[in-house]
């Protein structure tokens, strides 16, 4: 009984291998959804929720429970031991708890009281004083070097220069990591991911360009550009009401004014008012702006999106209005097109082993994307074509609510947006949803990559 299993660690655990339990699952989990999270219970759930714990597929908490140490809970309530997890996590690709997130805990774990007050005094023109109180673990401490830009997976070299004044063999593990990590890093092989039916200027067709020979997109204006969001919620018919779609409204605001677009949403639009509306954004000067976000959610057909008035808008015409010729001032820069609504009236078959959500389960009707032929456009799909996509009417839709978790997990790690949305095809691709799959879909004619500034 796997509930039973949890509920029995969970009451074994205390407040502060809690915190350490959050701060290695940060590769995984927001950390919005985990600073929220006050007990064990709490935060199992998020991870069933994230498919990171499910029946017959218990690794990442025994890894867990193996990171802080806990090899009581290890043996009792999971049959695995110190011994069998450091053989399984010798193999290449088998730890989720990335190498640089176990040497921060790792830090944290090795310092006495009187070594983060050290670090604290070191830190304190860097950090502000309020987040360096006496009462601030070091986790809290690295979290916030984190949130500051002052530390990341490639950069430590802050951290190196507060722990060389007074724990050498603390710097030393730190250089031992970087020489690691360089030495993999220079026999992995960094592939671009491979944009859908346009291959970018000297790409070839097998789609291997080394990433550091890619260009990024300029994303240096504040605001970055309009965030729009299209919400049809409430139809003619009530029936055909979208319950949840105002919780995927909710996320698209919160992530893209964090990221630093002027975000406005547009409720319950007729199809007239829809093409008008993306008309009206086409039509604006975006000369001070680097970027053009859409989200539309409603249901529809195939190429087509409904308004609430049950009549349709084509999708092609929506997307020409950001064509270079009819909006000029975004020539040349990325234009992007989030579409939650089905492709088609039946469900994705799969093997069915485990439902991720409850029976609150909806659906989307909409459309098949046809781009038209110019660059910088990029249309997310929630689905791929003939087949219907998923809404929670308490939660929102998986893809909406996916991205969102995704692009707060990714953009701190300065990941691209390509990267950011394979991700989301690989965790909505997993879920089983009323015993049906989704696959959503990325059409692209970006030429370089598009990476978020936080």
């Amino acid at each position: 009984d796997l509930h039973k299993l949890l509920f029995d660690i969970s009451e074994a655990l205390v407040t502060e291998e809690l915190a350490g339990l959050k701060f290695l699952s940060l590769d995984h989990v927001p950390m919005r959804k985990l600073e929220a999270i006050q007990e064990p219970k709490a935060f199992f759930n998020v991870l069933q929720e994230k498919g990171m714990i499910e029946v017959g597929n218990l690794f990442f908490l025994k890894e867990l429970l193996y990171q802080i140490n806990r090899m009581d809970l290890l043996a009792a309530q999971l049959g695995s031991s110190r011994e069998e997890m450091e053989r399984e996590l010798r193999i290449p690709g088998r730890a989720k708890v990335s190498a640089y997130r176990r040497l921060l805990y790792g830090i944290a774990e090795d310092l006495t009281p009187d070594d983060v007050k050290c670090v604290k005094f070191l830190l304190q023109n860097q950090i502000p004083k309020n987040k360096l109180q006496d009462n601030a673990s070091m986790l809290k401490v690295l979290l916030e070097m984190e949130r500051n830009g002052i530390i990341t997976e490639d950069n430590l070299a802050t951290l190196k220069d507060v722990f060389k004044k007074f724990r050498a063999d603390i710097k030393k593990k730190i250089d031992t990591y970087e020489e690691t990590k360089k030495e993999y890093d220079s026999k992995e092989e960094l592939y671009y991911p491979v944009p859908v039916s346009v291959h970018p200027a000297g790409q070839g067709a097998g789609g291997k360009t080394p990433q550091q020979l890619v260009e990024t997109y300029k994303m240096e204006n504040n605001p970055h550009g309009y965030c729009v969001i299209l919400n049809n919620h409430s139809f003619k018919n009530p029936r055909e009401d979208r319950e949840g779609t105002m919780k995927d409204g909710e996320a698209v605001k919160r992530v893209f004014k964090w990221l630093q677009f002027e975000t406005v949403e547009h409720m319950d639009l007729e199809a007239e008012q829809m093409y008008a509306k993306v008309k009206e954004y086409s039509k604006k000067d975006h000369s001070n702006m680097d970027c053009f976000v859409c989200f539309i959610f409603s249901h529809g057909e195939k190429d087509k999106i409904k308004g609430v008035d049950h009549e349709f808008v084509n999708i092609k015409d929506l997307l020409s209005c950001f064509s270079g010729s009819n909006c000029p001032s975004l020539a040349g820069k990325p234009k992007l097109f989030f579409i939650q609504a089905c492709q088609g009236s039946v469900g994705h078959p799969a093997v069915t082993v485990k439902e991720d959500f409850p029976g609150d389960l909806e659906k989307d009707a909409t459309p098949v994307t046809s781009i038209p032929d110019q660059a910088d456009i990029l249309v997310g799909m929630a689905t791929v074509e003939d087949y219907e996509c998923y809404r929670c009417t308490k939660t929102g839709s998986v893809y909406i609510q996916c991205l969102c978790d995704k692009m707060e997990l990714l953009c701190p790690l300065h990941k691209d947006v390509l990267t950011i949305l394979t991700e989301v095809n690989k965790e909505v691709g997993r879920r089983v949803l009323k015993g049906w799959k989704q696959m959503p879909k990325i059409t692209s004619t970006l030429r370089k990559q598009l990476i978020f500034q936080i």
